[in-house]
């Protein structure tokens, strides 16, 4: 029979998992709903509606904190580090966003201090993502709601080898303070099967790290290569297209060399500046690019004059905007879908009622359907 101090042992362990599961139930879940809120902040982001954005976040805080208090009161173990580590990361930034968009209004310019929120959200977003290989509901949180029940695909994510090369998510030469390099999601799960590939492109003073998490649910419930890189300078070579339209190529050739890419379903998309450089580097006779979705981006009719007739004859477009949009307004979108569709182009046109100029991340299971359905024919 067991001694004791066995019997006293025993019920010690027991007592201090119960405390490591109380303390995560007590931050994981309001962490997610922070998250969330912090997302749809971003989408709805729009200077005049600005102060009903952070009233509607600011119940979201307060649990956040709370959570944090009994996280950080627990006796974590040395071999749960890097689970408290990201946890605590991800709740820090997470709290600094919502502080960052409470403080907007005070500010002397209130847009620009909400934008700066947003990005510190995606930072808490991309902090969080680690969490996913070691628990369910952060596992189901980063992927698109229509799948989350889906049993096989969560098994095959909890199941995968988070260690394993060439998959999940990877950065080249694209640290926060550098330029010119690229990021790379792979879902976890991937086997070598043929897969389409997804070039995002962020926009003005943008950065590829960051952009990749607006991605990253629809490509890991609908399994596609993806890319993001950063330009070269603070925005895309809009001037002088060659310069990272080669790059982009060059990033094509990357991922054909490193992953099985299916060759009829390459896409190039972007937000604002990227939107338009999508424009600028897909419509050129030599792109690799069989799919293009500008979103927000600005257009000139004159562009039409210098595209080959026949690229752009039958390419499929998803052309988003939204009717909010403060910086391209949303004329420019409709004159883009009248020149696209006049020169043969199979437009979708998306005009989005309640966006400003941000990335509306819910139609991207929509790109992906389409993506996979609008084949461009062989010229």
């Amino acid at each position: 029979m067991p001694s004791k101090l066995a019997k006293k042992q025993r019920g010690s362990a027991l007592s201090d998992t119960d405390e490591l599961l109380e303390a995560t139930t007590a931050l994981i879940l309001p962490l997610l709903h922070a998250l969330d809120a912090l997302n749809q902040a971003g989408r709805l982001m729009h200077p005049p509606a600005l102060q009903e954005v952070v009233a509607a976040i600011a119940p979201y805080r307060d649990p956040l904190e709370e959570g944090r208090q009994v996280f950080t009161q627990a006796q974590w173990p040395d071999h749960l580090e890097a689970f408290t580590l990201h946890a605590n990361m991800a709740t820090t930034l997470a709290l600094r966003a919502f502080d960052g968009f409470t403080s907007a209004m005070d500010q002397a310019e209130p847009p620009m201090a909400a934008y700066r929120a947003m990005g510190l959200a995606t930072q808490a977003y991309a902090a969080a993502y680690p969490l996913a290989a070691m628990l369910p509901p952060v596992n189901r949180f980063y992927l698109e709601s229509d799948v989350r029940e889906d049993e096989e695909l969560q098994r095959k994510l909890m199941e995968a080898d988070p260690e394993k090369p060439n998959v999940g998510v990877m950065h080249a030469d694209n640290a926060s303070d550098q330029r010119g390099g690229f990021s790379v999601y792979v879902p976890e799960y991937y086997q070598g099967e043929t897969l389409p590939l997804v070039v995002a492109l962020h926009g003005g003073s943008g950065h590829g790290r960051q952009f990749l998490w607006s991605w990253l649910r629809a490509v890991r419930s609908d399994p596609c290569i993806l890319i993001a890189p950063t330009s070269s300078d603070r925005t895309w070579s809009l001037m002088n297209p060659e310069a990272d339209s080669q790059r982009l190529h060059g990033l094509v050739a990357y991922a054909k060399e490193h992953w099985s890419v299916d060759d009829q379903r390459v896409l190039l998309t972007g937000m604002s500046d990227g939107g338009t450089f999508s424009y600028v580097c897909g419509l050129q006779t030599d792109s690799p690019f069989t799919h293009l979705a500008p979103c927000s981006a600005s257009f000139h009719p004159m562009l039409m004059e210098v595209v080959d007739p026949t690229r752009a004859q039958g390419l499929p477009i998803y052309l988003m905007h939204g009717a909010l949009d403060w910086m391209f307004p949303v004329s420019v979108a409709q004159e883009a879908n009248t020149a696209l569709s006049a020169a043969g182009a199979k437009v979708v046109y998306r005009e989005i009622e309640n966006l400003s100029h941000t990335y509306p991340q819910e139609e991207n299971p929509a790109i992906l359907r389409w993506l996979a359905e609008d084949v461009q024919p062989a010229h």
